[in-house]
């Protein structure tokens, strides 16, 4: 925001509210942090718990007004729907665990609410492809929360794929390693282990669907190639665990490229050791998600060069995504608040009656949900299969 605006011109703060993420939920209070940033987004009310209890505690620690804490999503949603325009909710964040996506964005998309969802985005491509056509029926923005595509050398190294400076793309090997879940932490009462290891909650894919999911979505971001075939090995390395832990999955893509996705969580002494390589005929990029202010460069002919987030030839989407000067490292946080301000732009332009900027739409759609949905689905039929090649036809 300028700094230079008054409180008379400065445009209003977006109402949100969240769906999950109470007490005992890192990722509700990430959200929050995210959305608030640049102070664009209020937190005004919120469900956020399953426990009517708990959800009111949760709220008082967000400071939500008794008036607008719910004890269950569904009150959530007749109350809003029912206040006057200027009242209601402008977005909603649902940050629940995954089973509770499909219904909750579908509930609040049907009665016209912009939606944020944590990803993996529903459990099927049957979800997938209901809710892109309710959200095109409704003609409301509904966004994933793929965060890691909001840090500026993430789109820098898109911008150049684009720009032809590494040629035709050849191969690409995007990896993500941590090393959480590589014993049974779900059997010691650990709330985020039990619920991903819970087939019924998380879904069809364990680590392909908590990590691989971001993997699918760095790699279609940076590189815009399409998935055509996959050949996956999903399987649990952890004695007993019921959803995968460890995917290594092969991709043939439509232009005749190939890669290589990875995610594991048994990878012990890992973190969050997400990176990418992409090589093309004329360059090759790497990015790492622990070092994310820097992107290498390596052309065919010539030296190296490291890119830096505070260089003055970064493209525009990078330099709108960078906060701080040269020298200051901005990481997770920042990447991930750069999603919500460009969806909340999208979002007040709207409600300004004008059309959002490409920049302002730059963010992970419904579409880019709904690839990765397929991609998690076809890799555990892949991984269960006796033929090993299984086409790919993402929806569109």
């Amino acid at each position: 925001m300028n700094v230079k605006q008054t409180a008379a011109t400065a445009p209003r703060r977006l109402k949100m509210g969240l769906v999950g993420g109470g007490r005992g939920s890192l990722i509700g209070a990430t959200h929050y942090r995210a959305a608030t940033l640049d102070g664009g987004v209020a937190l005004v009310a919120g469900a956020l718990s399953s426990t009517p209890e708990r959800a009111r505690l949760s709220a008082a620690d967000f400071n939500i007004a008794r008036d607008r804490t719910y004890d269950s999503w569904q009150e959530m949603l007749e109350r809003e729907k029912a206040l006057p325009a200027d009242e209601r909710l402008d977005l909603v964040a649902v940050v629940t665990p995954n089973h509770l996506h499909f219904p909750v964005a579908m509930g609040f998309v049907g009665a016209g609410f912009h939606v944020l969802v944590d990803k993996p985005m529903v459990h099927t491509s049957e979800q997938a492809s209901r809710l892109a056509s309710a959200v095109e029926d409704a003609g409301t923005i509904l966004a994933v929360s793929y965060n890691y595509t909001g840090y500026p050398m993430v789109k820098q190294a898109r911008h150049m794929v684009r720009e032809g400076l590494l040629g035709e793309i050849r191969k690409v090997v995007v990896q993500y390693h941590q090393g959480w879940l590589g014993t049974r932490l779900e059997e010691t009462g650990h709330k985020q282990a039990a619920w991903r290891t819970d087939p019924a909650l998380a879904g069809p894919g364990g680590a392909i669907g908590d990590i691989g999911s971001h993997a699918e979505n760095l790699l279609s971001t940076i590189t815009g190639l399409e998935l055509s075939e996959l050949c996956a090995d999903v399987t649990n390395l952890v004695p007993g665990r019921r959803l995968d832990d460890d995917a290594n999955v092969l991709l043939r893509f439509s232009n005749g490229a190939r890669g290589v996705l990875v995610a594991s969580q048994i990878a012990t002494g890992s973190q969050n050791d997400l990176s990418i390589r992409v090589w093309g005929t004329r360059a090759g990029l790497i990015w790492h998600q622990e070092r994310p202010n820097q992107l290498e460069y390596i052309p065919a002919e010539g030296s190296a060069q490291v890119l830096d987030r505070g260089s003055d030839h970064l493209c525009p989407a990078a330099k709108r995504a960078s906060r701080l000067p040269a020298g200051h490292p901005e990481g997770f946080l920042e990447a991930f608040a750069n999603v919500y301000r460009n969806v909340s732009d999208a979002i007040r332009a709207r409600l300004e009656g004008r059309t959002p900027t490409e920049l302002e739409l730059d963010f992970p759609t419904v579409h880019d949900g709904a690839r990765g949905v397929y991609l998690i689905e076809k890799a555990v039929e892949s991984s269960q299969a006796t033929q090993k090649w299984l086409p790919l036809h993402p929806l569109r």
